[in-house]
């Protein structure tokens, strides 16, 4: 093996292990600086500025976003608190990347949180798509589907408040 691909393999192996990091903890990554962009540059650097926001942040939130903040104590009804272990590092400017892979230590699940995929609208086929599926679907718009027994019931419900939260795509 010739010296230059042996620094171009080990060149592509650094670039996906960096690429893997970065696709773990998308949620905490992304809730963490969604936190940090709401404190005041007076208080980035205090502890109890920054866990009144990521309190406030957290009672808004749905989903993995929510699942995410239950998990690291941010919610009256989270079982455990890990904030101390989110909010100190954050006041010391560490970055959330960073807070999150140090958060993984403390409970993988945190790390495990990952963003469903995009819907493309264009090409998709309700029809051929589980009952589950077409339930999530409404549950992230914030919409329920009230006495739908059918799958047919769904997509109908589905094709209905389309046009209020898919208007880019159609």
């Amino acid at each position: 093996m010739s010296p230059s691909l042996g620094k171009f393999l080990v060149f592509a192996c650094l670039a996906a292990v960096s690429l893997a990091q970065k696709q773990n903890c998308e949620v905490c990554t992304k809730v963490l600086a969604d936190v940090m962009a709401k404190v005041p540059n007076a208080d980035k650097s205090k502890p109890e500025p920054i866990g009144k926001v990521v309190r406030e942040h957290c009672k808004g939130l749905i989903n993995k976003e929510h699942k995410f903040c239950f998990y690291i104590g941010a919610l009256p009804e989270s079982a455990t608190s890990i904030m101390n272990e989110v909010i100190k590092p954050l006041s010391w400017s560490m970055p959330p990347e960073k807070v999150c892979e140090k958060l993984r230590t403390k409970d993988a699940q945190i790390c495990e949180l990952k963003y469903d995929k995009p819907i493309d609208w264009k090409t998709i086929d309700l029809k051929k798509m589980r009952v589950k599926e077409l339930k999530n679907i409404l549950n992230e718009w914030g919409e329920s589907c009230k006495g739908c027994t059918e799958k047919s019931e769904f997509i109908k419900k589905i094709e209905e408040v389309k046009p209020k939260y898919v208007k880019d795509e159609l």
